[in-house]
């Protein structure tokens, strides 16, 4: 093992090396093997080290897509630092297609963890050890949960200084200013000191393209901002994000079948007509109402509703007007963009 090396599970990765890792997991019931992949990318003179995770939960994929394109991003090659890529943190529940892991826990309420606790809490202790231990700073990959969508946001705590400033850089059309759940990555990531960013957008089980290509820039101008990547022209985001000031969900006024709902990130009204609810005859039926004037940021995706279930979540801006436009502009400007190592569907990069 030479100076300077990084070792993850026992391998010592040199600089300007790239390696692929897997971290052995808790075994299949079958007694067959189980590993969490890691791949990592050292450039040959020292810096920051990020690491990137996807699929905390199971059925949440977007970030596997995000990751890989990162990985594939020919910045990579005037890389300074190190790079992490967990694409597939929750291997048990991505294989399930479930948001938990076998023992029922949600892994990202499970951290630091143990290595002599549940199945989650060792696995959580497994990432914090190997990953978060060798890292600067870190961006979680997530996606709406079960039925719901989540337009493009970044949630982080903006009381520190730099996780704001990394929060501004990563370019999302909407900023969350959220404290930490206990039990999340997040947590225990500010317990050891280091700033921390988590990417929402889109559904679980799908890809969402637009979501794709604003996570892969986002980190991209975090990286830059790190000195991991030469500085480009323009290193700041074209569009200032907006940061809500709080968020509410709207919620089913009665079980029925939801109609016509909004679509993402639009701005809507205190006392605005969201949806409407009704019974399956068509007989009875209820309006879904604003109860603040916000931006939509993420709603329900299957019709079919309880009574109190939540359907919209709106967030609230002090210009909400201006956030509504930087919403349409950043989503139209990743669509549009042919340069800068974004690949097509066909996958022709």
């Amino acid at each position: 093992m030479a100076k300077g090396d990084l070792v993850i599970g026992g391998v010592a990765v040199p600089r300007g090396g790239r390696a692929t890792i897997d971290l052995v997991l808790p075994a299949l019931y079958t007694h067959a093997a189980l590993n969490m992949p890691v791949q990592v990318v050292r450039g040959k003179r020292p810096g920051s080290t990020l690491f990137v995770t996807g699929v905390l939960h199971g059925e949440e994929i977007n970030g596997v897509e995000v990751i890989r394109r990162l990985l594939r991003h020919s910045a990579l090659k005037r890389l300074r630092g190190s790079l992490i890529a967990v694409p597939v943190v929750n291997v048990y529940g991505f294989i399930q297609h479930s948001r938990y892991l076998p023992d029922r826990r949600d892994l990202n309420r499970s951290f630091p963890g143990s290595e002599s606790g549940s199945m989650a809490s060792r696995v959580a202790a497994i990432l914090m050890q190997e990953v978060v231990a060798n890292a600067t700073h870190g961006i979680d990959i997530h996606t709406g949960a079960g039925p719901r969508i989540n337009l493009p946001q970044v949630r982080a705590c903006l009381e520190d200084p730099e996780t704001e400033r990394l929060a501004r850089i990563f370019g999302a059309p909407v900023i969350i200013d959220s404290d930490v759940r206990d039990g999340s990555l997040r947590s225990a990531v500010r317990d050891q000191g280091l700033p921390m960013l988590l990417y929402e957008g889109g559904e679980a089980l799908r890809f969402d393209e637009t979501s794709i290509r604003i996570g892969v820039r986002g980190i991209l101008n975090v990286m830059r901002a790190l000195g991991m990547l030469p500085d480009e022209v323009r290193r700041d985001p074209k569009h200032t994000p907006h940061v809500a000031t709080a968020s509410t969900w709207v919620r089913a006024p009665m079980s029925g079948v939801m109609r016509a709902p909004l679509p993402l990130g639009v701005r809507v009204h205190k006392g605005q007509v969201l949806a409407m609810v009704s019974d399956p005859f068509g007989e009875r039926e209820q309006p879904v109402v604003a109860s603040v004037d916000g931006i939509v940021i993420g709603r329900v995706q299957v019709p079919l509703v309880y009574e109190g279930e939540a359907l919209f979540h709106v967030a609230r801006f002090d210009r909400p007007t201006q956030a509504a436009a930087v919403v349409e502009a950043v989503q139209a400007e990743a669509m549009n963009e042919v340069s800068g190592g974004f690949e097509p569907p066909s996958d022709t990069a």
